[in-house]
């Protein structure tokens, strides 16, 4: 049964690599490694947390 307020599987994927995008970013921005690996970290969770959403969906 779908939803209709579920999200589309392709904006999905398209978030999620934003997410994947936006953390290798964080690895080479100008900051400390304490704040650059936080950075990347939690827009892996992210990208990970949409891409498993993507399944359900």
């Amino acid at each position: 049964m779908k939803h209709p307020h579920a999200p589309n599987p392709s904006a999905l994927r398209q978030r999620a690599a934003a997410h994947r995008a936006m953390a290798l970013a964080a690895l080479r921005a100008d900051s400390s490694l304490f704040v650059r690996l936080r950075r990347y970290n939690d827009h892996m969770t992210k990208a990970r947390a949409l891409e498993a959403q993507e399944v359900l969906a």
